[in-house]
């Protein structure tokens, strides 16, 4: 055997960039059985657009239809050895759906990673109370099949911020959610947007400003 080593191609030194990505693989990325390829498929084109820019690689977006619904979607895949690696290192898995728990993470980074995670699988919704005069509403989400996953994002965001937010499963009892309020939530989306030039899903970050002006707040 020759016992080549496996060519690097994606560069691993964190950065807010990296940490983003990472943040976008653990939620809407997958890694195949084959200890090589990653994937991530989105119904928004940005998302995918994101990811390549961070990693800086030039890979071809593909289309594909997910589901019965016959929804178009966009994808890419790429394989690299040493960066699957890395994922699976810092606590990515094949089956990271239900079975991942915390990253290992800077803990200067991870803000951007969080960042990715709302753009991959989070939410943010507000509404006008009706139970009280001029009461306007909006929550901060955050989503995941793997119960520990949400409770490590939980625990680490109480140790930076103090904030407690409430853990609460889907109907169909196959995702957490993990929800904070108006006064928590401002505390995180402050956070995670901490420049008005970091790589983000603009539509999303917009949503989140003009929410916040109704009521007279800014990022």
């Amino acid at each position: 055997m020759s016992g080549k080593k496996p060519k690097a191609h994606i560069s691993k030194v964190w950065s807010s960039d990296l940490a983003y990505a990472v943040g976008l693989l653990a939620t809407d990325g997958s890694l195949s059985r084959d200890g090589r390829h990653i994937d991530l498929t989105s119904t928004d084109k940005e998302q995918l657009k994101n990811l390549l820019s961070c990693l800086d690689i030039d890979n071809k977006i593909g289309r594909k239809f997910s589901g019965s619904s016959k929804k178009p979607c966009w994808r890419i895949q790429f394989g690299d050895v040493l960066f699957y690696r890395f994922l699976m290192d810092i606590g990515l898995t094949p089956a990271k759906s239900k079975t991942m728990g915390g990253l290992t993470i800077p803990h200067r980074y991870f803000f951007d990673v969080l960042r990715g995670e709302f753009d991959g699988d989070g939410t943010f919704y507000s509404y006008w109370d009706k139970r009280w005069k001029s009461s306007f509403m909006f929550y901060v989400v955050f989503i995941s099949a793997s119960r520990d996953h949400i409770e490590w994002l939980r625990k680490e965001l109480f140790s930076r911020l103090c904030v407690n937010g409430h853990i609460t499963h889907d109907d169909h009892k196959s995702t957490y959610q993990l929800k904070y309020a108006k006064r928590e939530g401002l505390q995180i989306l402050k956070n995670m947007y901490y420049n008005s030039d970091l790589v983000c899903l603009k539509r999303k970050r917009l949503k989140v400003e003009k929410a916040l002006g109704i009521v007279g707040m800014s990022l």
